[in-house]
């Protein structure tokens, strides 16, 4: 930290009514950890807002004294942005408010909340929007690029719900942006990552979901891949919204309703969850059974809440983990083979192939819509992750998930999802396709013209801002 920075931090402590942190401080390990152990950065500020006034006083600190900005909402994303060396750390986690009115069907989500956070409100009243599939990412990472689960189907996106926000830019102004209010900042916020500015709050629109929903895990042995994969392509042909599915190239996990016998045995699952009657569910689990009985099976009501924390253990913080994801439109014979070829190699139980199923509600939405960059045609989404118990591992496991990705490069779409992009997020310009890059260029250069915010899968200011 410079000396001016270390001078001057006192400023920022009376003008933040959360604490500030700098090296040295009892807190600031902790405060600086993230959930990928695999990454170990030390910020010359740490500064842990309270409010969106808070996050103004850190903003304009960092532009004022050249110091790289650092938001961190969960923590969750794999490359670490979240945390940055010798920058300034904005810390959300303190602004983690979920206010619900159930009769409008909105929430008001704080920027730094968790997804369980956001699902146990919500779920008092019986109501959700789609979000992630593990309990402890945040709310901000998992929204700004797209989000997507179990929901997706039948309700989009988590964008696709967000009626507005509360954003701090980089002149440190606190704007609201909405269909009505500042519309190419809300437009640019659905997809368009953390370019422009930290949102401080959400307002999503709400459904009817659960409390209860129906879940079927099933599993087959490693030499049935080719079978299992087929089978699943097929079974999701017609698949009703009220059913969402995950394929997975996985370890059975030691869990009491699996076998002892297969315990941690690798092989495939098939995930079947269903949001409508418990028969329309069966029909779906039945058919998969009937096609390719499995090694065993487990079939059971759940409440929402619990399936979205289902995979929390597996993912859990202090793992060193690595991630690379892409979109495809469907999973065909040589998708198969790529997958059969190279899943077996991975060394680490916990590591995982997973196929998300994209249709229904998400391809409803218009491209232009909103700032996403993936393809909005029904397909796949793949996310190969490697999550290792101790860091000596992990350079193997990356080779494994490098290796699967460059495998299966010829079969993907060319716009993808942005948080499924890795840590260098060289192919920016490539997931969001030309005339959408420059649209979101343009936005940027009228809200942050100096690029503050760019530790993200990073949109450049383009030459001249809107209307100059």
């Amino acid at each position: 930290m410079t000396r001016v920075v270390r001078d001057e931090v006192a400023v920022l402590r009376a003008a933040v009514s959360g604490a500030v942190l700098v090296p040295g401080d009892a807190e600031y390990n902790e405060a600086r950890r993230v959930w990928n152990a695999a990454i170990d950065r030390r910020p010359a500020v740490i500064a842990q807002c309270c409010t969106a006034a808070d996050v103004s006083a850190a903003v304009i600190f960092a532009v004022q004294h050249g110091l790289e900005i650092a938001v961190r909402g969960g923590a969750h994303g794999v490359s670490g942005k979240a945390v940055v060396d010798d920058g300034l750390m904005i810390d959300l986690s303190g602004m983690n408010s979920v206010v619900v009115d159930p009769d409008a069907r909105r929430a008001r989500v704080g920027g730094g909340a968790l997804l369980a956070e956001v699902i146990a409100a919500t779920q008092e009243h019986g109501l959700a929007f789609p979000v992630g599939l593990i309990g402890h990412t945040g709310v901000g990472g998992l929204t700004l690029g797209g989000g997507m689960g179990w929901l997706t189907r039948k309700h989009g996106l988590s964008i696709d719900n967000l009626v507005s926000a509360e954003i701090v830019t980089a002149d440190g102004k606190i704007r609201h942006a909405s269909e009505t209010e500042n519309e190419d900042l809300f437009w640019a916020i659905r997809g368009g990552g953390g370019n422009f500015g930290v949102v401080s709050e959400f307002e999503f629109a709400l459904h009817p979901v659960g409390p209860i929903v129906q879940v079927a895990l099933m599993f087959w042995n490693l030499d049935q891949g080719k079978e299992v994969l087929r089978m699943a392509r097929d079974l999701c042909g017609s698949l009703p919204t009220e059913v969402n599915v995950v394929i997975a190239g996985l370890n059975a996990p030691p869990a009491p309703f699996v076998p002892p016998e297969h315990h941690l045995k690798q092989g495939y699952g098939l995930i079947v969850v269903g949001f409508g009657t418990p028969e329309e569910h069966e029909v779906i689990v039945s058919r998969a059974r009937d096609a390719l009985p499995p090694l065993w099976d487990f079939v059971t009501p759940m409440p929402y809440l619990d399936l979205n924390q289902m995979l929390d253990e597996d993912n859990r913080w202090g793992q060193y983990d690595y991630e690379k994801g892409c979109q495809i439109t469907e999973i065909t014979d040589q998708v198969i083979d790529v997958i059969t070829e190279h899943f077996p190699h991975k060394q680490s139980p916990a590591s995982v192939v997973l196929f998300y199923l994209v249709d229904g509600a998400y391809s409803n939405v218009g491209d232009d819509q909103t700032a996403f960059g993936g393809d909005r045609s029904p397909g796949w989404y793949v996310f190969n992750v490697a999550v290792c118990a101790t860091p000596e591992m992990l350079p193997a496991e990356r080779d494994w998930v490098r290796g699967l990705y460059s495998a299966l490069a010829p079969h993907v779409v060319t716009r993808t999802y942005v948080n499924a992009l890795d840590e260098d997020h060289s192919d920016v310009a490539a997931a969001y396709g030309t005339e959408k890059y420059n649209r979101l260029a343009q936005i940027k250069a009228t809200y942050d013209p100096n690029n503050a915010f760019r530790r993200n899968a990073n949109i450049k200011p383009a030459a001249q801002p809107v209307g100059s």
